[in-house]
């Protein structure tokens, strides 16, 4: 089983984001996702330089690099930026929309169904097969059950063995996507004139319940779990199911997070689960919760 560092989902300073993959580049991650996925105001970084980013991680390490587009795309010049990644003819592409599917489909390039498309049964799993998916990023609600028996119907449709299973399986999960921003709400700011204040916010903004329980992770147009999703006691299991697990960047100390994940699959050690943890979605119960 290999573990990916899915792509960065906060709006961080461009150098930032540099020394993050310069780091990236000696953690324990086999692969490593890239791009804006959340909102196409985040221009610290522009297609241009997500592809330069790119060739110099290919260059620098012998990790597959993964280009991420958009999950919600409202705008031509979205539309543009989407082709430019898609025909970039070098990195694979993790397309988090069907507007991506349908250019990649039309390129006859091999692609990553990212977790933004619901994709919940083998009869989409064999539509997106014909596609050209080669990866499905499940959606991080479902639960370990549903993917054993999703599995199991796609080996009765014969189409098992022609795809990868990847699970997003640490770190803040993303829930829903919006037209509307967010976190501009929260300082009383209007979409078009929003200030990017979310680089303000490198981790999203928390959103406590009335009994001051972290329910939601505001970051932009995306709404996140308030805990952080963490599956390192389901290493045993995951590594019957999935062919890779994917570790959500959070700041540079997540980039030990992969190592853990190895760990535990040359040698299982329970771990206790912070106060600030859950792994409830996995066991089909709620997904704040924790399940020992």
């Amino acid at each position: 089983m290999k573990v990916s560092l899915g792509p960065i989902l906060y709006f961080w300073p461009k150098q930032t984001v540099a020394d993050f993959y310069q780091q990236a580049q000696d953690s324990d991650a086999d692969i490593i996702y890239l791009g804006e996925t959340v909102c196409s105001k985040r221009r610290e970084l522009k297609s241009k330089d997500w592809l330069a980013l790119a060739k110099q991680l290919a260059d620098n390490t012998d990790k597959q690099i993964v280009l991420s587009t958009m999950a919600l795309l409202e705008a031509p010049s979205e539309v543009r930026v989407l082709k430019e990644l898609c025909e970039n003819q070098q990195f694979m592409v993790e397309a988090n929309d069907l507007g991506a599917v349908q250019l990649l489909s039309e390129y006859a390039v091999p692609f990553v169904c990212g977790p933004a498309i619901n994709c919940y049964n083998a009869n989409v799993i064999q539509f997106l097969l014909g596609k050209g998916m080669t990866r499905w990023v499940m959606p991080v609600e479902l639960s370990g059950d549903w993917l054993r028996t999703l599995l199991q119907d796609c080996q009765q449709l014969g189409i098992r063995d022609q795809f990868e299973v990847e699970v997003f399986a640490w770190g803040h999960m993303p829930l829903a996507y919006s037209a509307r921003c967010f976190t501009a709400r929260s300082e009383n700011k209007a979409k078009d004139d929003c200030e990017l204040c979310c680089i303000n916010y490198p981790q999203g903004r928390t959103m406590r319940s009335q009994e001051n329980q972290d329910l939601f992770v505001l970051n932009g147009i995306q709404t996140q779990s308030g805990l952080r999703y963490n599956l390192l006691n389901e290493v045993p299991q995951l590594a019957t199911l999935a062919d890779i697990v994917r570790v959500s960047p959070e700041s540079m100390a997540s980039l030990s997070v992969p190592t853990q994940f190895k760990q535990q699959l040359n040698g299982y050690q329970a771990y206790s689960l912070e106060s600030k943890e859950c792994n409830g979605y996995w066991h089909q119960i709620a997904g704040l919760a924790q399940h020992v």
